[in-house]
């Protein structure tokens, strides 16, 4: 007998079918009730850290466009250009057909969602700001795009890492941190982002978990007077960021006293996707050393 003509396999094709034609509907990050007629099979990127999530999510092959510095994995960086993540090529997004945009709340120019909804797009906001909002992320896209088998095991990997990595260190003894996400301007990162619950997953103290701005400008004097006794910087590639070795002339901060001058790739740790386990695993190794150096 013809294998198609076998009731099983009818009825496996009967449930391909109606996966790949089912109604998607969810709710973004923003609360926004996002909806699609069908798994999307053109999708358009405008944030790197979407595109990786994408990717992570078994949705690599239905992605057709991203924004700069979408460079993992290495595939991204095949994908057509659609400008910069600040200001996106309306005209190039549009060009490319997508059945799905992923956007960046925060990150994406004030109205681009309006006006792409304008012209009939469907757009999912991401806007992960806890560690439990990634594999809640890849989950979703996951669904929007058809790929749940693997973002579901993607999810799971990155939770049960987690979970591992609190039990491990976040009931260690505290560290003070300064962390500093770019040298000039100064910037640090308040207690809304999602770097101070890295921080804190570490068993560390952010100086400035108490600044509601996600990525607020201080200054030297400041952190000199919170005297940290660890200082973590990131900074463009893996290199050692510019700025970090600066600290070395302030030889009374605890920090420099006791050479606790961290550094930790800037991929690794300011964008919210799987990767920032590997940046989160860095960092509490990191403060485990600055507690083995106490007198």
């Amino acid at each position: 007998m013809h294998l198609l003509r076998t009731p099983f396999a009818a009825t496996l094709l009967a449930a391909f079918f109606a996966t790949a034609h089912a109604e998607v509907v969810l709710q973004d990050d923003t609360g926004a009730t996002v909806r699609l007629s069908a798994p999307a099979r053109r999708i358009v990127s405008l944030a790197p850290h979407a595109t990786e999530n994408l990717f992570a999510a078994g949705a690599g092959d239905r992605l057709v466009g991203a924004v700069e510095y979408s460079d993992y994995p290495a595939a991204a960086k095949r994908l057509a250009s659609v400008g910069d993540y600040s200001r996106p090529d309306l005209e190039a997004i549009v060009a490319l057909k997508p059945d799905l945009v992923v956007a960046w709340q925060s990150g994406n120019a004030g109205g681009l969602v309006k006006r792409l909804q304008a012209l009939g797009l469907t757009v999912y906001q991401t806007q992960p700001d806890r560690l439990e909002d990634i594999p809640a992320n890849l989950e979703k896209l996951g669904r929007l795009a058809g790929s749940e088998t693997i973002s579901r095991r993607a999810a799971a990997d990155f939770r049960q890492r987690l979970a591992s990595l609190r039990q491990h260190y976040s009931t260690r003894p505290p560290v003070r941190v300064f962390y500093q996400a770019w040298h000039q301007p100064l910037l640090t990162v308040g207690g809304s982002q999602i770097i101070n619950e890295a921080i804190r997953l570490c068993g560390g103290e952010n100086i400035f978990a108490g600044l509601a701005a996600k990525a607020p400008g201080v200054s030297v004097e400041a952190v000199i007077a919170a005297n940290p006794e660890a200082i973590v910087a990131s900074g463009m590639g893996y290199d050692t960021p510019i700025g970090l070795d600066d600290w070395r002339a302030w030889k009374r901060m605890r920090a420099v006293t006791r050479d606790n001058l961290f550094h930790v790739p800037a991929d690794l740790m300011q964008r919210p996707t799987p990767r920032l386990l590997d940046g989160a695993e860095q960092l509490c190794q990191h403060l485990e050393t600055a507690r083995g150096r106490r007198p």
